[in-house]
């Protein structure tokens, strides 16, 4: 039997439809002349989204000094990009279905979801990036179409999933072995099917080929910071076999970056933000992994 082609297996799937008010946002982020009192308004008219916004808004993570109340505020204090983020992540969050498909669990994917979001932030602006927000989101939503996969073929990726815990194998190797196309693929035709914007599609698209991206005669940093988070351990993990690689990626894009440094700031970061997306903490931490993978070389 043929593998289905990514462009059938879509479109048969019924992806879920984006809330209107993050198309809105989405919509008012490609013109620049945009602010605050712009990028209000479709929040303000959804209850839901601005009560989400400010308890964002007033977590210990941004650590103002005093109650933010003012939906406009909020956006001028944090930034449209960061909203805008914040909107559309949530949102996804929201969308994605639970697939019955063995040892899938879609609580460990959000964990390493999040991880990984946290982590190509931190990397974005050691390399000096100024659109370390984006890298945040995409790193955050790369193995956004697992789940939908997940569910469309249950046979097929409860094979895969046990694959990659049992061969120590990457789940995007195993997808081009087995259908000719990987999970990041179908993200970015996701993105697209949801008007996203190009650069956002492309990062999540290109999360899985960090050897291609290393061997391009310019790589671009934006795609490396967020492929190089895909290799942190999975929290399901018992070992981190993808380290050796995460290390030697490091060590060419990031030579004078604490691995170990990064790893604690991580973790601080993601004790403050798990809850606000009510993400339970992950069995170990990254400093755990690292601890760990230290005492047995």
């Amino acid at each position: 039997m043929s593998a289905p082609s990514l462009k059938e297996l879509l479109a048969g799937a019924q992806l879920p439809a984006l809330p209107q008010s993050a198309i809105c946002l989405l919509e008012l982020s490609q013109d620049p002349d945009n602010g605050p009192p712009e990028f209000a308004v479709p929040i303000e008219a959804d209850a839901g989204l601005a009560s989400q916004i400010l308890k964002f808004v007033n977590s210990s993570y941004f650590g103002f000094s005093r109650e933010i109340s003012n939906i406009r505020q909020a956006i001028t204090l944090v930034g449209v990009r960061t909203i805008k983020n914040y909107a559309l992540w949530s949102a996804v969050f929201s969308l994605m279905p639970n697939p019955k498909c063995g040892p899938f669990d879609l609580k460990c994917l959000w964990q390493d979801s999040l991880r990984r979001g946290l982590f190509a932030r931190r990397l974005g602006k050691a390399l000096g990036l100024r659109d370390a927000e984006d890298l945040f989101a995409s790193a955050l939503l790369q193995d956004m179409a697992v789940p939908l996969l997940a569910k469309e073929l249950p046979a097929e990726y409860r094979e895969l999933i046990e694959r990659r815990g049992s061969e120590q194998v990457r789940l995007s190797e195993l997808e081009r072995e087995r259908f000719g196309w990987t999970h990041g693929e179908a993200a970015g035709f996701v993105c697209r099917a949801w008007s996203l914007p190009e650069q956002f599609a492309e990062l999540i698209e290109t999360h899985t080929e960090l050897e291609q991206l290393e061997a391009a005669a310019k790589p671009n940093p934006a795609k490396v910071a967020v492929a190089i988070s895909s290799l942190l351990p999975a929290s399901n993990d018992s070992q981190w076999w993808e380290r050796p690689a995460f290390e030697r990626a490091m060590a060419k894009f990031a030579p004078n970056q604490s691995i170990a440094e990064l790893a604690a700031a991580v973790d601080e970061d993601f004790a403050q933000f798990a809850p606000l997306l009510k993400i339970s903490a992950p069995t170990r931490t990254l400093a755990d992994y690292l601890a760990c993978e230290a005492v047995a070389s």
